[in-house]
């Protein structure tokens, strides 16, 4: 191996070192209580080192964000790929995004407060955090116009604005305040049940009816779709 490819292999390795030690104190920490000097001491190197790699806390904050998109992008790939309708393809994105949301609390943390006004636009990550962003929604748009196509959706939904639409609902739900889980619970449901009724809502929203094709719960079970159960034999007893 050359010294220069050497050099480049540690200079890669360092730079995932430093991610890896920012990104265990960003996910145990808020972003303000976590300082570069923190990040330092974590990654047992110099504090001037890690300015060499990253500007700010801010791009090493951001570079934690793009590999949580990463991972979301590619399990909605997953979906787009299943040879099902576009309706369930649409659906298993939805349950792919709650999913992550389970299996990745920290990154959908990251992910939302990175979208707040706390972070400069100026950033150059922004924009690739927004490109990232814009990939997963443009899958989902993809698997939109298949169901447009397909008849399993209404052909007189614009593609782009309802992937908006249900893009921005599942980040709704999926980044619900505690005080609301808490309003939920009181009623005698639990949060997977919450999430689980949005599904059973929106699905005859944007479906074509008797008009288009019809599809069974039992399509969206074979593909992988478990969040259709009906309220009524999962909700808690109320005291």
């Amino acid at each position: 191996m050359a010294v220069s490819d050497r050099r480049q292999r540690e200079k890669e390795q360092r730079r995932t070192d430093i991610v890896d030690a920012a990104e265990r104190l960003f996910f145990s920490r808020s972003y303000e209580e976590v300082s570069m000097d923190d990040i330092a001491r974590e990654v047992e190197l110099n504090k001037a080192t890690l300015y060499l790699y990253f500007k700010n806390k801010e791009a090493l904050y951001a570079t934690i964000v793009l590999r949580g998109i990463a991972i979301l992008r590619e399990k909605f790939g997953e979906c787009m790929a299943q040879q099902v309708p576009g309706l369930v393809k649409v659906a298993l994105m939805g349950q792919a995004y709650y999913q992550f949301s389970q299996e990745y609390p920290e990154y959908l943390r990251l992910i939302h407060f990175y979208g707040s006004e706390r972070f400069s636009t100026e950033n150059p990550y922004t924009a690739e955090i927004g490109e990232g962003y814009g990939v997963c929604r443009g899958i989902l748009m993809e698997a939109i116009r298949e169901g447009t196509g397909d008849g399993t959706i209404r052909a007189d939904l614009d593609p782009f604005l309802t992937s908006m639409y249900l893009m921005i609902s599942f980040m709704g739900i999926l980044s619900l305040e505690n005080r609301w889980k808490l309003v939920v619970e009181a009623e005698g449901f639990s949060y997977e049940q919450f999430a689980s009724e949005f599904f059973r809502f929106i699905t005859p929203a944007i479906s074509p009816g008797e008009e288009g094709r019809t599809v069974d719960l039992s399509d969206f079970g074979s593909a992988g779709f478990f969040l259709t159960t009906p309220l009524q034999t999962r909700k808690k007893k109320r005291k």
